[in-house]
């Protein structure tokens, strides 16, 4: 009997989900169209540096989504979606602590982990949860009717986590139920043509949008999902000349002349949809809400906890600048970065600020040195960048509040609900895998094997 690999399921489940979003969302669809375009023209211009980062089929193939949901059975369920994947919780995000303005989620994103699964379809689903219990953004009769109009929804079918738990257990479905699957998992993710509560959806919404659109309905959707693009400045213009809105920044590192690290991300500006709202007297009524938008990406290197801090550090100074000088964050970002970050991958390999894999270079005799750096100075071995394959909270948060009518309540005065990756991790009954861990390791399996090849035990530092 022929069967679907948890890979190609991913595959087919990205594939339906984009051509779903774009039935939904047409300049989605211009996204993708304009993003495969600027790639064409890096790769006729170049193609062996279009390539650096992934080959242009996994580049034009990848996407990210987005999903919210709002109760820990929820997001248990969700996991158990993507389990069936192949796909694993990485990392843990606080938004609330990134937005300047009211974001109640705690994020964590599903991703596959292994490099050949990256290779064969690296789709990844960034996944936030409420946080009702905050009394910086809900007092306790909030939480309360909250959570309540949540417990009575069922966002996800029991065949669907059935179907879900064997693809995960057996790694694999026959065809015929890998097609059910698939059908019952997109329909989870459409957007429902059911009236919504006027009333309930503006109490929310005057806490948060955000919140407004996980709990102000009964059921969930795909937020936003992502195009990957070599030349995410290019890609901004270009979609500006067809007519459509951006937000104001790209967010991540800036433009600069140095090595692409980390993830720049920009998107249109949330649109306007139609939806039909239940009014206090019971009647139905037409009107529109802006909560989905398309977002896009440019990914980049991999940055240790050493580079990452030296990255934060970078954030906090262009920041300080662009407020003392009034301008413009891409005025003086690209300036601090010339000053302060290395120009060279070879730089960012010696001084352990990025992850690489590292193979040994044929042709050369004698004794090899036993660091990376000096293997690097001395050409005994080449470095490979590793792609970052995760989320910035400052990023997605900036994203999220972009496309946000106002900035929501947020009271200071009061405490945060404490969560963090073990909470969560007990949530979803399942490890949360922390992202340098995973580059980490695969750095290590390149250096195990470079020590083999070269007789002498290699490390990654003097």
């Amino acid at each position: 009997m022929a069967v679907l690999k948890q890979w190609e399921l991913r595959a087919a489940f990205a594939q339906r989900l984009s051509t779903m979003y774009g039935t939904e969302v047409p300049s989605y669809t211009t996204l993708v169209e304009v993003s495969h375009e600027v790639n064409r023209d890096l790769l006729a211009k170049d193609a062996a540096q279009a390539q650096r980062l992934g080959s242009i089929g996994r580049v034009t193939a990848e996407r990210h989504g987005a999903i919210r949901v709002g109760t820990p059975e929820e997001l248990r369920q969700v996991g158990q979606i993507f389990a069936g994947l192949g796909m694993h919780p990485v990392g843990f995000y606080d938004l609330r602590e990134a937005a300047v303005s009211a974001v109640p989620v705690v994020s964590t994103a599903f991703r596959p982990i292994e490099e050949e699964e990256l290779a064969l379809n690296p789709f990844r689903v960034f996944t936030s949860l409420l946080t009702p219990s905050d009394r910086r953004f809900f007092d306790a009769d909030l939480q309360h009717r909250l959570e309540t109009f949540l417990s009575r929804r069922s966002l996800f079918p029991a065949e669907l986590i059935r179907l879900a738990e064997r693809a995960e257990s057996e790694r694999q479905l026959g065809k015929t139920d890998a097609e059910r699957f698939l059908e019952l998992a997109v329909r989870s993710f459409e957007l429902s043509h059911e009236p919504v509560d006027r009333g309930w959806y503006a109490e929310l919404e005057r806490i948060s949008g955000v919140a407004a659109d996980i709990g102000g309905v009964t059921t969930t959707h795909i937020n936003h999902l992502t195009p990957r693009v070599l030349d995410i400045d290019e890609l901004y213009e270009r979609m500006q000349r067809r007519g459509i809105t951006m937000i104001d920044d790209i967010q991540g590192p800036p433009r600069w002349d140095g090595p692409d690290v980390l993830l720049r991300q920009t998107s249109f500006r949330a649109l306007a949809e139609p939806r039909r709202f239940r009014e206090a007297d019971g009647s139905v009524s037409e009107g529109a809400l802006r909560v989905r938008f398309g977002e896009v990406e440019a990914r980049g290197i991999a940055l240790t906890p050493e580079g990452r801090a030296t990255y934060d550090k970078l954030v906090t100074e262009v920041d300080a600048l662009r407020k003392e000088k009034g301008c413009s964050r891409a005025d003086v970002a690209a300036e601090v970065w010339g000053e302060c970050f290395p120009r060279s991958e070879q730089e960012l390999a010696g001084r352990d600020l990025a992850y690489f894999t590292f193979a040994v270079d044929a042709g050369r005799r004698g004794t090899p040195p036993t660091t990376v750096p000096e293997l690097l100075d001395q050409g005994w071995v080449r470095a490979e960048p590793i792609v970052y394959e995760d989320f910035l909270p400052r990023s997605a948060a900036g994203i999220f509040q972009s496309n946000l009518t106002g900035y929501g309540s947020k009271d200071l005065t009061q405490h945060a609900t404490d969560l963090d990756s073990q909470w969560m991790s007990g949530v979803l009954e399942r490890n949360l895998h922390d992202p340098y861990d995973l580059y980490a390791q695969q750095r290590e399996r390149s250096l195990q094997t470079v020590s083999r090849e070269l007789g002498t035990q290699v490390t990654a530092t003097c």
